[in-house]
């Protein structure tokens, strides 16, 4: 993998870290509930595992596909399902709902998954992963690095601003200071999905 894919990565997950949706928002909210800074950190590793697993399963998929399909089919497949997921994610906004505020460790993972799934997490990274040799080998260590790159740089960016929100500014910046992340991220995975059908 290239500088320049491993930064984009780096910045797609730095951007998912943003997005209150993936999960910094649940911490903080449990650590409020809690009224613990340790009850914050606890929520983000079974948040940031459920993200990763969302982002495996698809590049696994994806990997599978590839072994089994010549590679222009997987790659204007991959761009008609990143481009429309993303316009489906312009015309539905709406999120899953599914659990309360009293949520396991193993509940907290499973929502973070549906969560990073329903958002188009792993989708949004195909496009740099299909330009990874073929082979089951190069398609396996390409799907660990780079769930991994993009995995630990959204941890970075959840974790700061769930401590930043949770000790200095309240959920509260939500409403002041906060826009709508969804319509760039589905903005975001069009334009990913055209850039895999030029690729």
């Amino acid at each position: 993998m290239d500088l320049t894919s491993a930064l984009v990565l780096a910045g797609l997950g730095a951007f998912h870290g943003l997005n209150p949706a993936m999960g910094w928002l649940f911490a903080v909210a449990l650590g409020l509930q809690e009224r613990s800074r340790a009850a914050v950190l606890r929520a983000l590793p079974p948040i940031v595992l459920g993200h990763a697993g969302s982002v495996l399963i698809t590049l696994a998929l994806v990997s599978a596909a590839r072994l089994a399909a010549p590679p222009k089919l997987v790659s204007y497949g991959v761009a008609a399902l990143v481009c429309g997921f993303g316009v489906w994610r312009l015309v539905r906004r709406r999120h899953p709902r599914w659990v309360g505020m009293k949520v396991s460790r193993l509940q907290l993972a499973g929502w973070s998954f549906l969560m990073a799934t329903a958002h188009g997490a792993g989708l949004m990274v195909l496009p740099i992963t299909l330009r990874a040799g073929h082979g089951t080998a190069a398609l396996v260590s390409q799907s660990l690095l780079t769930t991994a790159i993009h995995t630990l740089s959204m941890l970075a960016a959840t974790t700061a601003l769930a401590l930043v929100v949770y000790e200095r500014l309240g959920v509260a910046v939500l409403r002041k200071a906060w826009f709508n992340l969804d319509s760039v991220w589905a903005v975001a995975l069009i334009g990913a999905g055209v850039s895999a059908a030029l690729t």
